[in-house]
């Protein structure tokens, strides 16, 4: 009889090396944001692949980075939480950072006991000689990690590392039923939709003083009918998010309610509205209200 597999596999690393995308190629659904913006993931996400004889139970966090305000010591508060309960960690970095970037976070994995892959990603932008030193310079730093170079965008070494984190993967029976993609409910996914559209259309500051709300969520039979809130935290925020007569905002529902039927696999009816919110991402208090307290 086959003994069957489980645990948790926790992805963890600086802004912008490609987590999310990585997230997604290894669960197969699109299931955290990824945009060219950093700080896009706030949240710690699960995405659950299942098979027969194995359920792996990954986890995208946010960028690891000093914090400036209260939303970042949540952020940075998931991605150290990642680091207690993981049962394999894959550490991503990239062929441009700099390894010594952030030593702090990097001194905690150091002293990890449990498998640590230390996963390089978009190889297709250097060469076979700078990737060398790439892992050498890598293999000094975190001599307990094993390294695998891949590229998550183009799907390069994404098998072998599924291969390799089934084997390390510990006896266990699933956590989640079987037919479980996640841990997130639906308006989870659809603030954040809304949020990738913000952060993809707007410039500057304005897409990190945006939260999403959902206020209304009814599935029917070949529609859902959703009302969300864009809080900001500045009147004349509200007014680059609305745009000359609306036009801004009415394009950012249009593009956000397209991926939405496509995520959902049916119509959508999307009304949006936005609020302000004053100073929300310094506040206890609204962090909570938002789901960013990670205990």
């Amino acid at each position: 009889m086959t003994i069957h597999k489980a645990g948790f596999v926790n992805i963890v690393g600086n802004p912008n090396v490609g987590k999310s995308t990585l997230m997604n190629q290894l669960v197969g659904e699109r299931i955290s944001i990824a945009t060219f913006k950093a700080q896009t993931t706030r949240h710690r996400i699960m995405g659950i692949v299942n098979t027969d004889d194995a359920q792996i139970v990954f986890s995208d966090t946010p960028g690891v980075l000093k914090p400036n305000y209260k939303l970042q010591e949540s952020m940075l508060a998931f991605s150290e939480s990642a680091l207690q309960d993981a049962d394999i960690l894959l550490y991503v970095t990239d062929v441009v950072e700099n390894p010594e970037k952030n030593t702090d976070f990097l001194d905690k994995v150091k002293k990890m006991t449990i498998p640590v892959l230390l996963l390089i990603n978009k190889i297709d932008q250097t060469d076979q000689k700078s990737l060398g030193d790439i892992v050498e310079k890598w293999h000094a730093l975190l001599s307990n990690a094993e390294i695998l170079p891949i590229s998550a965008k183009n799907k390069f070494g994404t098998d072998i590392l599924m291969k390799r984190i089934v084997d390390l993967l510990p006896p266990s029976p699933p956590y989640f039923d079987k037919d479980q993609l996640t841990d997130k409910p639906a308006r989870f996914f659809v603030s954040e939709i809304i949020r990738e559209k913000i952060l993809l259309y707007y410039d500057k500051e304005i897409p990190y003083s945006v939260e999403v709300r959902v206020e209304r969520f009814k599935e029917e039979s070949k529609v859902i009918h959703i009302n969300a809130v864009i809080y900001v935290e500045r009147d004349s925020q509200k007014g680059i998010i609305i745009g000359h007569q609306g036009v801004a905002l009415k394009k950012v529902s249009t593009e956000a309610r397209k991926a939405l039927e496509k995520f959902f696999g049916k119509s959508v009816f999307l009304e949006t509205f936005v609020k302000v919110d004053k100073d929300w991402r310094s506040s206890k208090k609204e962090l909570d209200s938002f789901g960013y307290n990670p205990e």
